[in-house]
This record gives structure tokens, sequence and C-alpha cells, in this order.
């Protein structure tokens, strides 16, 4: 199937970041990863025109496309196939819980400028423990800029770039894998950088189990912040007083210098929960 031939007549709008997945071996391989089976629901975000929902409804019970685009959808509702279900709408505005009965799996070729956004709604922030839509979801299959892809999976021996709030909320709630690397040819129009599939299985539990999840956002968004800091200067800056954090590094071996890059997510949640105990 020459799905060049036929995206190239689709005007795509760069405001809307679409770049159409053209490659039809990334196309099989991706309905390989996300192992859909006769009895599966899944929900597609930004199917574009459709090249990757061909092959998804073969093989799922039933697919719901969510589309941003008027002029997409209007392609996407030519295919005219039973167990498709078109919903025109931003997925950031979604809330999937609404949309079926019973659990999901999610594919998606999402555009990049709101990768971090999309993850965050499917998934719920750390401490929301009760997100409606990662409850519904099983299973997770992103197309992603491959830098994105390699900080999701990142840890504190990466390159410290690599490893941040991302990693932490990816991994927090999901066990995350790149099934493969894409390159920009695989698309139209080629976008500028590299792509990855990201395989993300979602968590029934919190990867730790801590006494408060607000408290743990708070101190990894802190031990973040200022990258060129050390991690007792990114505690101060954001709000955590300075005795507590001088206590709990020395009960931890922790170096004052150390930066919160070079900390696991374990260690994150035991120096959370050290400052937690010495606040009140």
């Amino acid at each position: 199937m020459n799905y060049f031939e036929r995206a190239k007549y689709f005007r795509t709008k760069k405001r809307l970041g679409q770049n159409f997945l053209i490659n039809g071996e990334v196309i099989q391989n991706i309905i390989e990863y996300a192992n859909i089976q006769p009895e599966d629901t899944v929900i597609e975000i930004g199917p574009g025109v459709g090249f990757v929902t061909e092959q998804l409804v073969k093989h799922a019970k039933k697919v719901i496309a969510i589309e941003l685009d008027n002029e997409a959808v209007k392609e996407l509702e030519k295919l005219n196939i039973k167990n498709l279900e078109i919903i025109n709408k931003d997925i950031l505005k979604t809330d999937l819980s609404e949309l079926c009965d019973g659990k999901v799996k999610v594919v998606a070729n999402i555009p990049y400028y709101i990768t971090s956004p999309i993850i965050a709604h499917l998934l719920g922030e750390i401490d929301d423990l009760h997100n409606k839509n990662r409850n519904k979801i099983t299973d997770i299959l992103l197309m992603v800029q491959e830098e994105v892809a390699r900080r999701m999976v990142a840890n504190e021996n990466s390159p410290s770039k690599q490893y941040g709030l991302l990693t932490i909320l990816s991994q927090f709630w999901a066990e995350v894998e790149i099934k493969e690397l894409v390159g920009r040819r695989s698309f139209f129009p080629a976008p500028k950088v590299n792509s990855a599939l990201v395989s993300l299985k979602v968590r029934e539990k919190p990867l730790l189990e801590l006494s408060d999840y607000s408290h743990f956002r708070k101190t990894i968004k802190a031990g973040f912040a200022q990258r060129r800091k050390n991690l007792k200067n990114c505690l101060l800056s954001g709000g955590f007083q300075k005795e507590n954090i001088i206590k709990v590094m020395k009960d931890m071996g922790l170096d004052e210098n150390t930066r919160g890059e070079k900390l696991s997510i374990e260690i994150f949640g035991k120096l959370s929960e050290g400052l937690l105990k010495c606040g009140k």
C-alpha cells in the first residue's frame, strides 16, 4: 500500500503538528507491539487520515479514534468501518472514562509539541491516585520524539538532561520501554527529528508506597527545578527548611553537593518521607 501517495494529497497543518506515518512496516509493528486481542477496545489518539486506524480495526473489537482536525475527520469517515467510532475533539479535553465500558488500550501518534501534557492527561499527575483516565487504561503505545522517549526511560545514571520530571511521571504510573526507533523518513511530511515507539504498561499501584504523594511531587519538582544548583539549594528554593534539609541528607548519607538528577526515584521517595517527618 502506497501511503506516501495517499498522504501527499492531504493538506497537513503545521500548527497541529501533523506528520503522517507512511512506513507500512512500522505500522505493522505498531499492531504487533500493541498486542491487540479480538475483545479489545482501542482508543487511537491522533489517527490523522487513518493509516494505522485501518489496521487497528482488523484486530480490535472496537476502535475509538479521537481527532481534532475537521478535515482529517472527513477522511476517516470515508473509511466507513462498522467497528470504528470517530470523535472530533481535543484529547486534552476528553474524559476517556466516559467513552466506553471496560478497560482500553491506547495507541497514539501524538503531536510532539504537546507530548508531556498528553502523557500527564493519560496517566495523571504523581499525586493523582484515582485518575479516571489511567484507571481506564491497561496499555499505551506512543509514537514520540526520540529525545522524549529517552527521557521517559531514563534513570539516575543516564545523561543529566534525560532524567527529570517526565521520567518520574512516566515510570511512577507505568512500566516504560522503547520498542523501536523510527527514522524521520517514515513520516510525511518528514519531521526534523527522529522518533521512537514507546510502550507503557499501566501500573495498578504507584511505583512507591508513600505517606504523602503531594509532598513527594513537591520534593521532586524542587529537586529538578534548577539543574545547575545542588540538591540542598534546590530544596531551599522549593520552600523546605534548611535545618531539615541538612539533617535528612546527612541521615541518608547524601553529599550536600549532590544534584537532583543523581537521585533514583526510590531515593527521592525516602528524601520526601524524611523531610515530611521533620516538618511535623
